[in-house]
């Protein structure tokens, strides 16, 4: 089924053609943030297909679905056609160089070295369309010592310092941020880079290239505290709950075993609604606050004695209490599995609902942003392996199916 045509697209993108050689996250994301903006994303695969299409017998984890289909692919490959091309064959380049002719956009993830030698890097597909953007998503940046090595998730959180940032105040072991931040943040970046050179051509008329790597966008998900470090000569390190530099800049644990993170930074704006809602008004004038520089106050025991406060009601009974300060910037620990639930989701279509031609009604987090007048979605799921080789050559390219016998007896399509 060729879901592509059955959903029409829209978004602020629709009209602008992405060329999406890319595999794993970090590329594959970054060109279904494009899709999910209304452009034709056409995704270039092997003849043994992306890797992140065998992620479900490679994980011990339940990601597996209807029709050999698995969620980590369906989510980072959606609102894409698919062609399946063999690179190293004349006939397998001669396709995708006929693609370059009509393509705005080219975005591959490989390591440096592996596109030149497939005839894909940035000086081939200029030569073909000079107002191509060419996007490209490597581990540690085109230029340096470690420019040709090759990084997955793990390497960009190591390398940039986010997993030593990210452990816990008594640990001295680095901590891993589940989810694959950095592939994701690093597709994040990628789609910014590539959506910037757009806007810019529609100036100049000149493509260019984008490069982003997971080192550069790790370090920009910390810019705060890589840049406040590179200033003061302080570690931003995960806070100490049981020694917060502000006792209303902390998590506190309630009698049902549920969490509320604080967040009213500024502490004599807040501090005396703070205990009132607490109902520990003697607070106000209790010594151990000591002298209040900035949002530096308190200390570990009266941090105790609030956190002895917090398990005396449940989550919702101090939360409807703290609801009745319209100021004070608090929210509830949630889990994944609630955001599905939650009001403030559900209400600004966080969530998005699709039909899936093989799975049935599933649900994705949607695109984070929301257009007035020209609105992201989800509008196809993930294709097979080589779905659209055949149409996208006979309906887009000019060729017959003698020339799709030719490209089949060469090994260069399915």
């Amino acid at each position: 089924m060729n879901g592509h045509t059955e959903n029409i697209m829209s978004g602020p993108l629709k009209g602008i053609k992405v060329l999406d050689w890319t595999m794993f996250q970090f590329g594959p994301v970054a060109s279904s943030m494009l899709g999910d903006m209304g452009a034709d994303v056409i995704k270039i695969e092997s003849l043994d297909g992306d890797i992140g299409r065998g992620v479900a017998r490679m994980s011990a984890r339940p990601i597996g679905l209807a029709g050999d289909r698995n969620a980590y692919f369906e989510t980072c490959n959606r609102n894409k056609r698919g062609v399946a091309v063999d690179l190293t064959t004349a006939e397998g380049r001669e396709l995708v160089y006929k693609l370059v002719e009509q393509a705005d956009v080219f975005i591959e993830n490989f390591r440096k070295g592996v596109p030149e030698k497939l005839g894909m890097d940035y000086e081939t597909l200029k030569n073909i369309n000079s107002k191509i953007i060419y996007g490209s998503g490597t581990g540690y940046g085109p230029e340096g010592p470690d420019s040709e090595r090759p990084s997955l998730d793990g390497c960009g959180q190591a390398r940039s310092g986010l997993m030593m940032s990210a452990m816990g105040p008594a640990s001295s072991e680095p901590s891993y941020v589940s989810g694959a931040v950095s592939d994701q943040m690093g597709g994040i970046i990628l789609c910014l880079g590539v959506v910037s050179a757009i806007a810019g051509r529609d100036r100049t008329g000149v493509g260019q290239r984008v490069d982003v790597s997971h080192l550069s966008s790790t370090m920009w998900l910390q810019g705060l505290a890589v840049s406040m470090q590179l200033m003061t000569g302080f570690h931003y390190r995960s806070t100490d709950r049981q020694n917060p530099i502000n006792p209303m800049v902390n998590a506190y644990e309630c009698s049902d075993g549920r969490w509320i993170q604080f967040m009213s930074a500024q502490f004599t704006r807040y501090w005396p609604e703070f205990v009132e809602c607490l109902g520990k008004e003697e607070l106000l004038e209790d010594p151990r606050l000591g002298t209040i520089q900035g949002m530096s106050a308190g200390s570990p025991e009266l941090t105790k004695e609030i956190a002895d406060q917090f398990k005396t009601k449940t989550a919702d009974e101090w939360i409807e209490i703290f609801n009745e300060s319209r100021d004070l910037i608090f929210a509830k620990v949630q889990t994944i599995e609630e955001l599905e639930t939650d009001p403030q989701v559900i209400a600004n279509n966080y969530i998005k609902n699709f039909e899936h031609p093989v799975i049935g009604d599933v649900k994705m987090c949607n695109f984070p942003v929301t257009f007035s007048d020209t609105p992201a979605g989800i509008w196809n799921e993930a294709p097979e392996l080589g779905q659209h080789t055949e149409s996208i050559m006979i309906e887009e390219l000019g060729y017959d199916w003698d020339d799709i016998a030719r490209f089949q007896e060469a090994g260069s399509i399915l």
